[in-house]
């Protein structure tokens, strides 16, 4: 319980359920209950201890350990984000952050830029049932402004597995002619052939869907119609 934090009893059930000796009952406390303080203290996502040994003298030795921080929450421990080494990170993923973008290199072919974390997971998840991988998760958040949208294509086609681009836009307070626009504006930045599909739901998805058609850009009005499209046009194929 988040409310409680980790009592005593929590740590000694956990020792004595993976076979720490008795007499070790105390340390193991200790550590745990200073491993859980680093996890809530960080805001971490994960903060382990793997091995954890016992010594030939019966002690407890933390060989090695692991934590993964929210990125989300950084702006509430600067001293940590000074720790962050660029280099070691995915570049793809380093330039989406530095865009306030949501992006995860996958291994698929259909390049997928959504905005909401779940329709991105819902577009992912159709992809795949419509018989292809995607090859990212990538969310843009609010709105679909131009210098983002171009920012998120060029990340997307640095990939050069992608074959084919799925838009899949929900506009509520964007509307779906700014977001046609938007993408417009931004494919006179990113020059490419990859074939795309757009789909626009929401307030004003129809205008939307007419400045994309007039672009000669292939549009969908249902999402599994998006997929279907976009499947074929990665195979070389007319749906």
């Amino acid at each position: 319980d988040p409310f409680l934090g980790l009592k005593s009893y929590q740590a000694i059930q956990i020792a004595s359920e993976i076979g720490i000796p008795q007499e070790q009952f105390r340390s193991f406390t200790k550590m745990a209950y200073g491993l859980y303080q680093a996890f809530v203290a960080s805001d971490a996502e994960l903060a382990e201890i793997n091995p954890l040994v016992v010594t030939g003298d019966g002690s407890l030795l933390a060989v090695d350990g692991k934590m993964v921080l929210d990125d989300n929450a950084l702006f509430r421990h600067p001293d940590l984000a000074e720790m962050r080494d660029a280099d070691e990170e995915e570049p793809a993923e380093t330039e989406a952050r530095i865009n306030g973008l949501s992006y995860v290199k996958l291994d698929g072919e259909i390049g997928c830029m959504v905005n909401g974390a779940g329709l991105a997971m819902a577009t992912m998840d159709i992809v795949k049932h419509y018989g292809s991988e995607p090859a990212n998760f990538l969310d843009i958040g609010g709105g679909a402004k131009a210098d983002k949208v171009a920012a998120a294509l060029r990340i997307i086609l640095r990939d050069p597995h992608v074959k084919a681009v799925l838009f899949n836009i929900f506009g509520g307070i964007t509307r779906g002619d700014e977001v046609a626009l938007g993408i417009l504006q931004a494919l006179d930045d990113v020059k490419t052939d990859v074939p795309m599909v757009v789909r626009l739901a929401g307030t004003n998805a129809e205008e939307g869907r007419e400045i994309i058609a007039s672009a000669n850009m292939a549009t969908a009005a249902t999402l599994s119609e998006a997929a279907q499209k976009v499947v074929a046009a990665a195979r070389g194929e007319s749906a």
